[in-house]
């Protein structure tokens, strides 16, 4: 199947041109349909595919010599827009040079880009970040907010729930995803007056079954992970610290069993016998995997990949974005609320303002 281009900001992230260019060519190696825009410093761009004769014979190079500093404030990135790698790679989504765009910079400034170039779709308020964590099931879980919105009314977490279910659809194959809001308890009188409205208006959508997921109500962090919930909704603020949570503590776990396994001669001797298991462990917690998160709610494909990010971790955010142009992302969402009628979610939310994050997420 022959897919629209992917515009890659080759220099955002850590490491930039090296590390965006390899995973975009390791990307390439796994899926030859991928077609690139390259947008960046052009020498350093053509010096480093080289390397990679396969990608060179996919992509262009869009030539600029700004860029999105990490803590630059998205007010200036903004208007810097038409002169920087990454407001050129979403402007390539705009005007159709390009199907998706994928970044591994400053994330307040790629939202607030991608906002103000694609605009949100129509029955959405406010995009909302998106990303898939591992699960002890064989699928994934699908968590949003993660940083776009701070705060979230109602009506904001209830178009959530139906965009994170169109994704969790995508990614996992389920007719009707399993959703529930992020709250510090399952009771029904738990939690902050704009969870339990949210939880009010999905249930009474659900009711009338034109919901394609299946509401269950709350769910609390640490069963995040069980694999019993297909798609987690809550507010940027809330869904930030719990990915960071849940990414440090798989850090601790991986660093106290190296630290374990090398205490001693016989826990030496009990690494090489478990080693396979460990390996396992290393590959289902390592965040290189699951790489890629995606704005949902605007009019294009946008997927953030993680600043720190190898080229394992590039690779599969292009994935990623290559993923939700082949299954119409978007016009699986604007089907969705189009079933569902604007009425559904038109009362309900208490009229608090929804403020956007400029933290990275």
């Amino acid at each position: 199947m022959s897919l629209p281009r992917i515009a890659v900001d080759a220099m955002g992230g850590d490491e930039g041109v090296r590390v965006m260019v390899e995973g975009a060519a390791l990307a390439r190696r796994r899926h030859d349909e991928f077609k690139f825009l390259l947008v960046g410093d052009e020498p350093r761009i053509a010096a480093a595919l080289d390397n990679h004769p396969n990608l060179r014979r996919a992509s262009e190079i869009l030539h600029c010599d700004g860029v999105v500093g990490g803590d630059e404030l998205p007010s200036r990135a903004i208007r810097r827009a038409k002169t920087t790698s990454m407001g050129l790679a979403v402007n390539a989504v705009k005007t159709g040079d390009a199907g998706a765009a994928v970044s591994a910079g400053n994330t307040g400034a790629l939202m607030a880009m991608s906002k103000i170039a694609l605009r949100t779709m129509p029955g959405i308020d406010r995009p909302a970040l998106a990303a898939i964590m591992p699960t002890l099931q064989e699928h994934d879980v699908v968590m949003l907010d993660l940083g776009a919105n701070t705060e979230a009314d109602a009506r904001n977490l209830a178009q959530f729930a139906v965009m994170g279910a169109a994704y969790s659809r995508i990614v996992n194959g389920f007719d009707k995803p399993v959703v529930r809001l992020l709250n510090i308890g399952t009771e029904e009188i738990k939690g902050t007056e704009e969870l339990r409205d949210a939880a009010a208006m999905l249930t009474a959508a659900s009711a009338g079954g034109g919901l394609a997921l299946h509401f269950d109500g709350f769910v609390e962090s640490d069963k995040i992970n069980r694999g019993e919930t297909h798609v987690v909704v809550t507010d940027g603020f809330s869904g930030n610290i719990a990915l960071k949570a849940i990414e440090g503590s798989a850090r601790f776990v991986t660093d106290l069993l190296r630290q374990a396994f090398t205490s001693s001669l016989r826990s030496k001797i009990g690494f090489l016998v478990s080693r396979p298991a460990t390996e396992l462990l290393r590959h289902h917690l390592d965040p290189n995997n699951h790489n890629g998160a995606v704005f949902l709610g605007l009019n294009g494909v946008v997927v953030k990949s993680h600043g720190s990010a190898n080229a394992k971790g590039v690779a599969n955010a292009v994935a990623v974005a290559a993923r939700l142009l082949k299954n119409k992302l978007t016009e699986r969402i604007a089907h969705d609320l189009a079933e569902l009628g604007q009425e559904a979610f038109a009362h309900g939310g208490n009229g608090r303002s929804t403020k956007s994050s400029e933290a990275e997420a």
